[in-house]
């Protein structure tokens, strides 16, 4: 607490259940199977549907990683599916990728209430569970950071996405482009807006560069863009049948 009686979301967070040491899954259909059952913190009370999991390819060469779910992603089950979703699919065709050749998570499986962005602590407790076991069994040669949450997650502290999307990380000896989160494009206007694009696509594009250099055979494209909201009805539906 502080002076104010405020509660320290760092207090919060070591309050939940002890983080024990990373489990260990020989699959990625073991990991999704333990996060769909996981409430090991105060975010699956928030009034969600439950974690939300991941989609794309396993193993793959790039991995995006968003903040959080919003209520669309909620609502089916996937990462960025929603309309910030269907900005990042457009500005990864921009670079001549299709949806469906790339993995996305988030750093943050649950969606917090009111869709706020989740503060460092809570996201430092769910990827460390988490987020890191993916990144094991993906094996990506690149990681884009979408946003402050996933920035601050792989810097390890506080840090501002404006100044810092563009500069290369080292995560672990993974490369990490921070870039904006399309939710933030969504509030941009005018010159804002333009701007903001061109500093996405550019990122997007050295990322790709950069992994398609360690993957050369890699295939960026597939012939149909994937349509993520019919793919994942299925699991909507189940969502809600389990409320």
């Amino acid at each position: 607490m502080d002076l104010w009686g405020r509660e320290d979301p760092e207090d919060r967070i070591a309050e939940e259940k002890p983080q024990e040491e990373a489990a260990r899954f020989s699959s990625h259909e073991e990991i999704a199977e333990a996060i769909r059952r996981c409430a090991a913190c105060h975010l699956r009370q928030e009034g969600n549907l439950g974690p939300v999991l991941s989609s794309g390819p396993v193993p793959s060469p790039l991995m995006l990683v968003g903040e959080g779910p919003g209520g669309v992603e909620d609502d089916y089950g996937a990462p960025l599916i929603g309309p910030s979703g269907q900005l990042l699919d457009k500005a990864l065709a921009s670079v001549g990728i299709t949806r469906d050749r790339v993995y996305v998570t988030n750093v943050v499986k649950c969606r917090p209430r009111g869709n706020r962005t989740p503060d460092i602590a809570e996201g430092r407790f769910c990827a460390d569970k988490w987020l890191r076991e993916e990144i094991r069994l993906v094996q990506p040669k690149v990681i884009v950071a979408l946003g402050k949450a996933a920035l601050r997650y792989f810097l390890g502290h506080e840090a501002g996405i404006v100044r810092s999307r563009g500069h290369w990380i080292d995560w672990e000896g993974i490369p990490v482009m921070p870039t904006f989160h399309p939710a933030y494009l969504l509030r941009q206007y005018g010159r804002d807006l333009v701007q903001s694009k061109w500093d996405v696509y550019y990122d997007l594009r050295e990322a790709k560069e950069r992994a398609a250099a360690a993957a050369p055979d890699w295939v960026w494209q597939s012939g149909t863009p994937p349509d993520l909201l019919a793919e994942f009805a299925a699991v909507r539906a189940e969502r809600h049948a389990g409320q």
